[in-house]
């Protein structure tokens, strides 16, 4: 299984619960599997959260659904940077990145797939690459942000991953009104993921950069 071979995995997300949303299950499966895991939100966005929310909210809402996942505490990292801003500072966004390759060094890194229009996911795709050109790179998908797919890669998960894939993205009370937030719609996508190769569940990526 490709998951042997990695051992220090690194999550891009340009917003709180993107790294959830499009590989939470293979983050739980990677975490119950013991590898040591590390998850990095550049945005808490502090400027869209409902007014009944304190702005904040979502940099604890993802310390609540990274434990569902397995993700310790001390492995989850937030950054400030204001929603649909990011390509007014990609060199700020690209120096967050290398000091992160030169703490973490991981072995893999997961971030939005090249096929993502949201332009927040495309600086953290177009930066990501040139931080951590040296590395395996998978891009996860967001299927309501993406024109195309070109899922290359298939990981097989559990029943139990995908149970704590739901469980984490439901600790963003502050996000329940998004139309994604839905458990019928997160298993269906990963059941007909797991049926393109004869498994019951399984999570796809965008191969971006393989190293053997």
């Amino acid at each position: 299984m490709i998951t042997n071979i990695f051992n220090k995995v690194l999550v891009l997300g340009p917003h709180t619960d993107d790294g959830e949303i499009g590989a939470g299950a293979t983050i739980s499966r990677l975490c119950r599997e013991g590898k040591e895991v590390q998850y990095v939100a550049f945005s808490i966005c502090e400027e869209s959260i409902p007014k009944e929310f304190p702005n904040d909210i979502t940099s604890k809402e993802i310390i609540s659904a990274g434990d569902k996942l397995g993700i310790p505490q001390n492995n989850i990292e937030t950054l400030r940077y204001k929603v649909r801003k990011f390509s007014e500072n990609r060199q700020s966004i690209l120096e967050d990145m290398i000091r992160l390759k030169n703490k973490i060094k991981p072995d893999l890194v997961l971030l939005p797939s090249s096929f993502d229009i949201h332009q927040d996911h495309k600086t953290i795709y177009e930066e990501g690459l040139r931080a951590f050109k040296k590395t395996n790179i998978l891009g996860y998908e967001l299927p309501w942000n993406n024109l195309d797919v070109s899922n290359r890669c298939f990981i097989e998960v559990q029943e139990q991953d995908l149970k704590n894939k739901v469980n984490s993205i439901l600790e963003y009370k502050s996000q329940s009104f998004r139309n994604y937030i839905n458990e019928e719609y997160i298993r269906s996508l990963m059941v007909i993921r797991g049926k393109q190769i004869d498994f019951s569940l399984a999570e796809s990526f965008e191969v971006i950069r393989l190293i053997f």
